[in-house]
This record gives C-alpha cells, structure tokens and sequence, in this order.
C-alpha cells in the first residue's frame, strides 16, 4: 500500500478503476479456457469492471508475448494478464515453447514497465493441467490476474499515483 509506515511499497488487490487485458493460447484451448474463466472470476473479485477487462487469443504459448507487447504498448491498460497451456511431449519441443514463452513476457514486462504475468501452464501430463485450471490445484489463471492487481496498485503507489478503489 502506498506510503505504509515501513516505507515499502505492496500494492493491494483492490481493482476498480484498473484496465487489465487477457492474452490467451488457443492451443490446449480446453485448458487455456478454463485459466481465462479464472482469470475474468478473480477480476471481478477485486473490482475490475467486466468492461475494462479486454482479451485477445495468441495461436499458441510462443505467440503470447508479441500479443502482450502490442497490449502494452496500446496505452489501453494498465496490467496484461498471459494465459497458456503447454504439455511435455515425447520431444524437448515443450521445454522451447515455455522457455520462449517465459523470456519473451518478462522482456515485454521490463520494456513496458507494466505489469505482465505469467499464467502458462508447464505440465507434464494433461491430467496436471486440470488440476491446475480449476481441479485439484485451483486455478493458475485466477493467481496470475490476482498477482496483475497486486502489481499494478504496487507500481501505481511507487510512482506516487493514487490506488485503485474498491473491491477485494
């Protein structure tokens, strides 16, 4: 929270007034589906408009951060919430895909100083991706559009802005 006493700053997940867009993976898109249902759920959670929640479909996890960019750089929000699913296979192809993935978003999150997460799925098997998109394990999309919240009133408080209203 801006200005706390300690002098560190830790934003909150209070989220009316925030803008927050969605990139998700089509591939593994009953999954990827699945995180944006949790994602949009704990948005509206914090407060987040539905209105002020854009979304945009990569092809795949690889796609993501090139959509993330053109987000960011849209001036259009105020954090980019990235959801995608990818599923060890008999080849190292996955390991490339999520590496790829993971570089590529934080290297758009520091160029555009805005806060960019990451929501994809690594797993090993499709039965883990369930459990993780609404099964066993709750659901990643959910934490990442959280952690967006957090971050974006985190950043707002260090450069002094006001926070966001309302919500959880």
């Amino acid at each position: 929270m801006a200005g706390a006493p300690d002098g560190i700053e830790r934003g909150d997940r209070r989220g009316a007034g925030l803008r927050v867009a969605i990139a998700v993976s089509r591939f593994n898109e009953h999954i990827t589906r699945r995180l944006l249902a949790g994602a949009r759920e704990a948005l509206r959670r914090c407060g987040v408009d539905d209105g002020a929640v854009g979304v945009a479909w990569a092809p795949g996890a690889f796609d993501l951060p090139v959509v993330a960019q053109a987000l960011a750089r849209s001036g259009r929000y105020d954090a980019v919430v990235c959801l995608g699913c990818v599923i060890r296979g008999d080849t190292a192809h996955d390991r490339y895909i999520a590496l790829g993935a993971a570089v590529g978003l934080g290297r758009v999150a520091l160029d555009a100083g805005l806060p960019v997460t990451f929501g994809v799925l690594t797993t090993e098997t499709l039965a883990q991706a369930e459990d993780r998109s609404g099964g066993a394990h709750g659901n990643k999309g959910e934490d990442a559009a959280l952690a967006a919240v957090e971050l974006a009133n985190t950043l707002r408080g260090i450069a002094g802005g006001p926070p966001a209203r309302g919500g959880g």
